[in-house]
């Protein structure tokens, strides 16, 4: 591929066809993430991004080498990574002596830093740890947020999207219910953030349902939230922005209520209500006396009629 005025221009069907999987599209495709270790990364951080990876496989992308880099001062590094491996997603593992265990998730819009989460551990327990059968790769996870926090405050609010932007998977129009074999379950309470990984076991309940148990698979957090780097509002707008194509098209005498009940409306003629055939009863028929009544009427109403319009 060569390089003028700033446009890429392949040479080859095969970068061409690279470059076609990179345009925009309305629909996108899955987003990955970049997992990057820090300079000073310790055993657990680095155990930790890995159990993360296997989560997310294989929507991830994992750097196995050392980045001395610092997020929240110098963003220019986690930028080009992000180009070179088309990640939107990272998250960047680190540990220091004022910040131990330390894990910042972030992503990404036009490969520019969107917003950041820094996240201490200060529990954790390992897939390696815990000696029960995991799920398959590339599970959709099932997400379960609890705590009033993600409701009421803000930087949680953020916070709750971002890890539903980690790890949701793809999108899909419909599950099966074997298929839910995977629940994060992320539980914000006393200031404090718990994140447990569990596997969902179909066991027989007598009836067509099945019992669903929860069985510890691991990797479990207990994470303390630190500093925050949130993009403003306007930002956030236009990163939400969809295409005019996406968008459904309203339909006109088509509306809805609360409960998801269809309405719609019928424009019809104005009708003539004399005209209207009737059930026929005996009750209802006119006798001879009264039909004689009303041809005269209707007979003098034509003679004035008739002399209105001789005189004009």
């Amino acid at each position: 591929m060569t390089q003028l005025d700033g446009v890429v221009k392949p040479k080859t069907k095969r970068s061409k066809r690279f470059l076609q999987g990179r345009e925009p599209k309305l629909n996108e495709n899955i987003k990955n993430a970049m997992l990057i270790k820090g300079g000073n990364a310790n055993q657990t951080v680095t155990q930790a991004l890995k159990d993360i990876y296997s989560l997310k496989k294989p929507n991830a992308v994992m750097y196995k080498k050392k980045n001395i880099t610092r997020p929240f001062e110098d963003q220019t590094s986690l930028e080009f990574f992000s180009k070179k491996s088309d990640c939107s997603l990272f998250l960047f593992g680190s540990h220091n002596k004022k910040r131990p265990n330390n894990l910042v998730f972030g992503r990404m819009f036009d490969f520019h830093v969107l917003d950041m989460i820094e996240l201490g551990i200060e529990k954790f327990v390992s897939l390696k740890d815990i000696k029960n059968s995991k799920f398959p790769e590339g599970t959709k996870p099932l997400l379960i947020f609890a705590g009033d926090a993600f409701e009421t405050d803000n930087e949680h609010k953020k916070l709750k999207s971002l890890l539903i932007d980690f790890f949701r998977g793809p999108t899909v129009p419909c599950v099966r219910l074997a298929g839910l074999e995977h629940v994060l379950h992320i539980t914000a309470l006393e200031g404090k953030i718990y994140l447990r990984s569990y596997k969902a076991l179909l066991k027989k309940s007598g009836c067509r349902t099945p019992r669903i148990e929860l069985e510890d698979m691991g990797p479990s957090f207990d994470f303390t939230m630190r500093r925050t780097h949130l993009a403003s509002d306007d930002l956030y707008k236009t990163a939400h922005r969809q295409p005019k194509a996406l968008k459904p098209k309203k339909k006109k005498n088509v509306s809805h209520d609360v409960f998801g009940t269809k309405y719609g409306r019928l424009h019809m003629q104005k009708q003539d209500l004399a005209k209207l055939q009737t059930r026929k009863m005996k009750g209802l028929k006119k006798r001879k006396g009264e039909k004689a009544e009303g041809e005269g009427e209707e007979v003098e109403a034509e003679a004035t009629t008739a002399k209105k319009a001789k005189t004009q």
